[in-house]
């Protein structure tokens, strides 16, 4: 067997197509057994444009003629499947007379590869986006179930632990002839209305360091001091009720439903932690939260009610006035103190 005959045979078993042209008008002058396979009606003499059109033969002999070597990818119908190579056109000699070399190599499952890699990355990236906005969505959703501090323990460690919190100021406000309102509007103005004042006190509580720990129907408790320490918590629930009262005469000036908010605030210790297994809550509980609760029972409409010690400690930043006498949840006898908000000076 020649050397011909073996590198023809090897050329054969690897798949490469090689082919030699005339360098004047590209014409085949010869083939192997691969580009006949590829092209069945190829013949002797036969411009390498026919076998593949979409290729600028201007370019090709030009790319020749500057640097001695044009390389491409082409494609082309083999059957029924859509076949592709890469080209590699290099200018040679045989003996005097200049000739090109045409060497083919099947890409085809390359490029089959190619694309599934490029489909399954598309795939992976869009499911990645889904994911990262699954669980923004996630998050959102725990933040508003609890404070920032309690949900990063609970998913770096997967559950939170109950603290005692102590001192703590806790605000309880609920509305006054809620029930008449709420058979007397449409449930959908109930809800929006609720979620436009609920929103706003969430606003001004932060502004005072508070935590809107939960609201249940017209029952809205936030704390301070909970879960991250405030020097005076006292003074920022009272500031926040204030802002309440002062928010809601603003808005019943310009809304055709009037809300009538009473408010109870009370000092001491709470115990805080996740509520729940499958329905996750962040709650908190204790004489303090019992004792506002309680002193929400003898407010007023726009009245915020405080025990005399409560006033005490708060100082002269704003101004109470005695509103009888009862006892706390702990069965404890206190004086009633109303903070007038009229006479307050820190949230002018």
């Amino acid at each position: 067997m020649s050397i011909e005959a073996i590198n023809e045979q090897l050329l054969r078993a690897i798949g490469v197509g090689v082919a030699l042209l005339d360098m004047g008008d590209l014409r085949i002058r010869f083939f192997n057994d691969t580009f006949k396979e590829w092209f069945a009606e190829i013949e002797l003499g036969q411009p390498l444009s026919e076998l593949f059109p979409a290729i600028d033969m201007q370019v090709v002999k030009q790319a020749l003629a500057d640097t001695g070597r044009y390389n491409s990818e082409a494609s082309f119908r083999l059957r029924r499947r859509t076949m592709t190579i890469a080209l590699a056109v290099n200018r040679a000699l045989d003996g005097a007379e200049p000739v090109a070399v045409v060497v083919c190599q099947n890409i085809s499952r390359i490029k089959e590869l190619e694309s599934m890699i490029d489909s399954y990355s598309m795939m992976v990236e869009r499911n990645t986006r889904e994911i990262k906005r699954e669980k923004e969505q996630v998050e959102k959703l725990l933040l508003n179930l609890m404070p920032r501090s309690v949900y990063e323990e609970y998913k770096t460690f997967g559950v939170v632990m109950p603290r005692i919190y102590d001192p703590v100021a806790v605000l309880c406000l609920d509305f006054s002839g809620f029930a008449q309102t709420v058979s007397e509007q449409d449930a959908g103005v109930i809800v929006s209305e609720l979620n436009d004042i609920y929103t706003s006190f969430d606003r001004i509580g932060d502004q005072f360091g508070c935590e809107r720990i939960k609201t249940v129907g017209d029952l809205y408790i936030t704390v301070a001091g909970v879960p991250d320490p405030s020097e005076k918590p006292m003074q920022a629930v009272a500031d926040a009720a204030v802002r309440f009262v002062r928010y809601l005469e603003q808005r019943n000036r310009s809304h055709p439903v009037d809300w009538k908010c009473r408010i109870g605030l009370a000092s001491g210790s709470v115990i805080g932690s996740v509520v729940g297994v499958q329905k996750y809550i962040y709650d908190v509980f204790g004489p303090a939260v019992m004792d506002a609760m309680r002193l929400l029972q003898f407010a007023g409409p726009m009245e915020i009610v405080v025990a005399d010690a409560f006033a005490d400690k708060v100082g002269h930043e704003h101004l109470f006035e005695l509103a009888g006498d009862a006892s706390l949840a702990s069965g404890e006898a206190v004086q009633l103190m109303r903070l007038v908000p009229d006479a307050d000076a820190t949230a002018q």
